[in-house]
C-alpha cells in the first residue's frame, strides 16, 4: 500500500478532512498530523512536523494545506531535500512534478474548491518526474543545500 503524509492548518482542516477520503479511495495509507479542528493554531508546527518526515525519508510524499498556501511553502522548503510546490491549478501541480520532482504538494484552502483540490492531487500523485535536462537542475539545487549546510 502507498503512504502519505497529510497536514493543515485551521485554515485547511475542512478542505484537509474533504481530502483524506479522496486519497483513501485512491489506495493511500494516511499518517495525519494534525490539525484536528478549525480551532485557530500555528500554521508552521504543523508545515514543520510534516517536512521533517519527508526530509528524513519516512514518506516519499506529504500534503500540506493552509488558507493561502505560502507560509507552509516558506516553512517545508527549508529542510533539505523537501520541494515543496504551491500548486492553485492543474497545471502547476503536473509541471511540478515532471520538471521538479517536487515532493510535497502545498494547497491553499482560499483558492482551490474541492473539486479542483481533488483533481490537483489526483494529477500530482500520478504525474512523474522527467528526469534528463531536470535531473540536473535538482542536482544543482541538492549542491546548493550542501553548501548551505557546510557553512553552518
Amino acid at each position: 500500500m502507498k503512504k502519505i503524509v497529510i497536514a493543515s492548518d485551521h485554515g485547511g482542516f475542512s478542505l484537509k478532512e474533504k481530502i483524506r477520503p479522496y486519497l483513501e479511495k485512491s489506495g493511500y495509507r494516511i499518517k495525519d498530523l494534525g490539525t484536528c479542528s478549525k480551532e485557530s493554531c500555528d500554521y508552521p508546527r504543523f508545515a514543520y512536523a510534516l517536512a521533517k518526515e519527508v526530509s528524513s525519508g519516512r514518506y516519499r510524499q506529504g500534503i500540506l494545506i493552509c488558507k493561502s498556501g505560502i507560509g507552509n511553502s516558506i516553512v517545508a522548503n527549508r529542510f533539505p531535500g523537501v520541494r515543496a510546490a504551491l500548486c492553485y491549478g492543474i497545471k502547476a501541480a503536473r509541471l511540478s512534478r515532471r520538471h521538479n520532482d517536487s515532493n510535497v504538494l502545498v494547497l491553499g484552502a482560499s483558492f482551490v474548491n474541492t473539486a479542483l483540490a481533488k483533481r490537483i492531487v489526483g494529477v500530482w500523485l500520478n504525474t512523474r518526474f522527467e528526469g534528463g535536462r531536470h535531473r540536473r537542475r535538482l542536482n544543482q539545487i541538492k549542491n546548493i543545500e550542501r553548501e548551505i549546510r557546510s557553512r553552518r
